[in-house]
């Protein structure tokens, strides 16, 4: 299968220990570009990710949804599709090669690379992240019917689509704001197994207990707000129609 350009974005915030690891591992025939966002790292990560061969954005404003966002607003011109992946090495970046090959086989618009459905090393997803994920996308089932089974970063989606999801969310919403707006505008989405291991270093969000409740709250907090909003511009609609 011959793929389109695609584009790999990865947000990184003191991943000096891994981020080589991850761009080393990448299919370079799958991938044109490798942007590496530095978060604000104190560390060597920004050095190491040059030294790999990713080109390095700065975006000093903390925040997974500020890097994604630095990401895109550096998009090469010709760039059909985007895939982003965490810094960490939990993720298989080999994969991405079934993560793309879904998205133009099956002609879609968004695909997740599902935690849930594949091999995990054991203590790779804490017990935090599984009930997180657990409430949150059986909150996306209820208010929509779509059933996804994960909220993993690991995803790839079509440039054309993800210009018309608007994306805003500048910290912890990010994942699940880019899924809820899928459902909303109909896009297709596939999930595929990918495999998970436990990271390298130690995590910013799910390695603490502050850090996954505000990271929960945040998640469940963006589903709502994005239903309250879609069914107030569907009821606006309607009086407009009458």
């Amino acid at each position: 299968m011959r793929y389109p350009p695609a584009v790999l974005i990865i947000p990184a915030l003191n991943e000096e220990a891994s981020v080589g690891r991850v761009i080393s591992s990448v299919p370079r025939d799958l991938i044109r570009w490798i942007l590496v966002v530095d978060n604000g790292s104190s560390d060597h990560t920004a050095e190491v990710a040059k030294a790999a061969g990713a080109t390095v954005i700065s975006e000093p404003k903390r925040g997974y949804g500020n890097a994604c966002l630095a990401g895109l607003s550096n998009l090469p011109e010709e760039a059909e599709a985007v895939v982003f992946m965490d810094a960490d090495f939990s993720d298989y970046p080999e994969e991405m090669r079934s993560i793309l090959s879904s998205l133009y086989a099956e002609n879609a618009d968004l695909v997740i690379g599902s935690r849930v459905l594949g091999q995990r090393e054991a203590g790779s997803l804490t017990p935090q992240q599984r009930i997180g994920n657990w409430i949150a996308t059986l909150l996306v089932r209820t208010l929509y019917g779509f059933r996804y089974t994960d909220l993993g970063p690991f995803r790839a989606i079509r440039v054309n689509a993800l210009k018309h999801l608007k994306m805003q969310d500048r910290n912890y919403g990010w994942t699940v704001e880019m899924q809820v707006k899928a459902v909303q505008q109909s896009f297709k989405i596939v999930e595929v197994p990918v495999s998970y291991r436990r990271r390298i270093g130690y995590s910013k969000v799910s390695g603490t207990v502050s850090g996954s409740l505000k990271a929960g709250i945040k998640i469940l907090w963006t589903i709502a707000k994005l239903a309250w909003r879609n069914r107030t511009q569907q009821s606006c609609a309607v009086r407009k129609i009458v």
